[in-house]
Order: structure tokens, then C-alpha cells, then sequence
């Protein structure tokens, strides 16, 4: 009995995670209603909150595949309770997330959880374990962008199409951006399993420094614009709708008058 009421509690979902989706969910409400005129920082809110939301069920599939797989040690560690504060290191992966939207606008999933790959075995299973992540940004996206696609936005408040627009383009980027084949990132989790013992090998010390990479080669601006034109075409999201919800997240701009009259919502 102490053994299944272990278990359950390793899989209960945690108050912190239930905390942040109530301040996105009330967050969300106030960008539809326009509540108390601070547009811009419930954006913010919301945005930001439906982005941990995302970065936390990014690393649950992780967790929940790897324990179908064999990996039973990851309830003990908390993986299963959606709880950001149980994801390994938290810089990486959620404090860095955060700041690359803030400083990008670029959605970019940090470093993980930690599976006991020898308690796995296959590398079909390894390969699945890697993929979980992207393809959660990837249904994450699709119901983003569903209302853009199906063109169910009468009545949608622009705040919202805005908002909703620029969290899509968060999830896309991700699932993209971390699909990469580099090492440290999903994309090369997915292929290791089927490169030789020499080649992991070598790659092996790069690991660490493949999310800063990407980072850094996204801020050349010739690369960045080819990327975001790429995004554009797979949103299926009016471009001005995407940079408007940038332009009204980053609140703060208001107040030295920097926000493009533009994207005025009232």
C-alpha cells in the first residue's frame, strides 16, 4: 500500500503548476475583457504563463515516455507532477526560456530531465523519448493557431488575436528551433541512438554549449530574417498580428513611448 500511495503522489500534479495555469487562465480573461486598461501587462501574464504551461508539459512527455519505455525512476524525481521547480536545472529550463522570449521573442525549451537511459532498451524507444518534447510545442501550435486557420476570430477581442498569435509563434519556434540535429537539443536525441559509440564520443562535450549556439546564430540579422520569414509561412498567422502580440508582451515600452501606435488596441 505505501508503495501505490508513493506512486500516486509522484503522479499528482502540483500546486505550483495548477498556480501558474490559474494566473494564465486569469491572465487570459483580463486580455479578452481589456480589464483595468493594463493591456500590456496582462499580455505579459498570459503569454509568459501559457509559455511555462508549455516548457512544463514539454518536459512531462519526456518524463511519461521514458517511464513506458522503462525508466520507472522518474516519478520518484517528481517528473510526473508537472511541477517546473522539478525540472533538473532550472536556469536552463525555465529561467533562460523565459529570457530569450523577453529578449527575442524566440520560443527556446531549456535543458530537461534527466533519464536513466540505461534503464531503456531500443533505440526506437530513445529516439521517441527525444521526440515527446517537439511534438508537444507542435499540438501546443496547432491549437494556437486553430482559430487563425478555421477563421474563427469574429468576435475575438485583437488584444487576444495578438496575444494568441505571438504564443504560436513562441510554440512553433520551439518545436523547430529544439528539432534541430545539434547536440543538446531534442533533434540530436533523436538521431544518437543511431550514431556510432565514436561519434557520441566526440560530440559528447559540445552538449552543453548547442542551445547558447543556436541562441547566438539567431541574432545575425541576415539568419533571423530568414528564420522568422520561414515561421511566418508555416504559422499561417498574418506577420503583423505575430509582431503586434511581441510589441504589446514587452509592456515596459509603454512607458518611454516606444510601442508602435500600430498595433493600438482601444
Amino acid at each position: 500500500m505505501t508503495t501505490t500511495a508513493a506512486t500516486r503522489g509522484d503522479r499528482r500534479i502540483s500546486p505550483v503548476f495548477l498556480g501558474i495555469a490559474a494566473v494564465t487562465a486569469v491572465a487570459g480573461w483580463a486580455v479578452w475583457t481589456g480589464f483595468a486598461g493594463a493591456t500590456g501587462f496582462a499580455v505579459f501574464l498570459f503569454v509568459t504563463g501559457a509559455w511555462i504551461v508549455s516548457l512544463c508539459l514539454h518536459e512531462y512527455a519526456h518524463a511519461r515516455t521514458a517511464l513506458h519505455s522503462g525508466d520507472l525512476s522518474v516519478g520518484a524525481k517528481g517528473y510526473l507532477t508537472l511541477n517546473p521547480l522539478k525540472y533538473t536545472h532550472a536556469l536552463l529550463s525555465i529561467v533562460l526560456p523565459v529570457l530569450f522570449v523577453v529578449m527575442g521573442g524566440i520560443g527556446l525549451p531549456g535543458g530537461a530531465v534527466f533519464i536513466e537511459r540505461a534503464r531503456i532498451h531500443g533505440r526506437w524507444k530513445h529516439s521517441l523519448i527525444s521526440a515527446a518534447g517537439p511534438l508537444t510545442n507542435v499540438a501546443f501550435a496547432i491549437v494556437c493557431t486553430a482559430p487563425f486557420w478555421l477563421d474563427a476570430l469574429d468576435g475575438v477581442p485583437l488584444a487576444f488575436q495578438y496575444a494568441l498569435a505571438f504564443l504560436a509563434m513562441l510554440q512553433v519556434t520551439a518545436a523547430i528551433l529544439n528539432s534541430l540535429p545539434i547536440p543538446g537539443l531534442d533533434g540530436y536525441g533523436v538521431i544518437e541512438p543511431w550514431l556510432s559509440y565514436r561519434i557520441r564520443r566526440q560530440v559528447e562535450p559540445f552538449a552543453p554549449f548547442g542551445l547558447i549556439a543556436v541562441f547566438a546564430i539567431l541574432w545575425i540579422p541576415g539568419v533571423n530574417i530568414a528564420f522568422f520569414n520561414g515561421i511566418d509561412a508555416l504559422l499561417g498567422v498574418d506577420d503583423v498580428q505575430r509582431y503586434c502580440g511581441y510589441d504589446l508582451y514587452r509592456f515596459w515600452r509603454a512607458f518611454f513611448g516606444e510601442q508602435n501606435p500600430g498595433c493600438a488596441v482601444g
